[in-house]
């Protein structure tokens, strides 16, 4: 994904990872591998699943994934403004 041609404003960065999540949350596949994910989140992991079980366990958020796809630039959604 290429980055997009001109910075978002807040409400367009929340209209994106908002409609992603959504995306994610109804079962669409993701953009972001699952290991960049646990490696990502793996603080997270062991704090809610313990040592040994953070490498078997994944990111259920569909909010954080989607925000972790906008971060890196996955996501292929972009805002056209219609500038004049």
């Amino acid at each position: 994904m290429v980055a997009p041609a001109r910075t978002h404003t807040r409400f367009e960065r929340a209209r994106i990872i908002g409609a992603r999540a959504l995306q994610i949350g109804m079962g669409a596949p993701l953009f972001a591998e699952e290991k960049d994910l646990r490696e990502a989140f793996k603080n997270e992991l062991i704090s809610l699943y313990g040592l040994d079980e953070a490498d078997i366990r994944f990111v259920l958020d569909p909010l954080k994934i989607a925000m972790y796809e906008y971060d890196h630039e996955l996501i292929p959604i972009d805002i056209d403004p219609h500038l004049e």
